[in-house]
């Protein structure tokens, strides 16, 4: 089942694109044109994705929300998580803003917030889940 999102085409050109002999140039010209700060902000952002990533429940929750919105309930049926490990790693993944919350009546319906996981969670699809896996 295919992700609702994927990456714009000029993000996959830049990642899977080989550097050109300029960009690995040793030149002071070439090292002035990174802001270093501005990369350091990023990758803080990107470690701290990957690190919500980097847990097997979350991953799975993400990877199920990415499809729709869903209960805590159809999610435990779903992804074989039990209730009280299914409630901690929502909690994570609620408070890093990561997904977001609906009530309706007694039930919270839960759906990812943040586009960039959306995007992320696509590319690890192509990677690690590919349609036709030899049998």
């Amino acid at each position: 089942m295919p992700f609702q999102t994927t990456p714009p085409a000029s993000t996959l050109a830049r990642i899977d694109a080989p550097p050109n002999s300029s960009e690995l140039s040793s030149s002071p010209r070439a090292a002035a044109a990174i802001d270093t700060q501005r990369l350091r902000q990023a990758a803080g952002r990107a470690v701290a994705a990957l690190k919500l990533l980097g847990n097997e429940d979350r991953l799975l929750l993400l990877c199920q929300l990415s499809q729709s919105e869903c209960c805590v309930g159809d999610l435990e049926s779903l992804l074989g998580i039990r209730q009280p490990t299914l409630s901690q790693q929502l909690a994570v993944l609620r408070a890093d803003g990561v997904v977001q919350t609906r009530r309706d009546g007694k039930q919270i319906f839960y759906r990812i917030a943040d586009p960039a996981i959306l995007e992320v969670l696509g590319v690890l699809y192509r990677l690690y889940c590919p349609e036709d896996e030899p049998t």
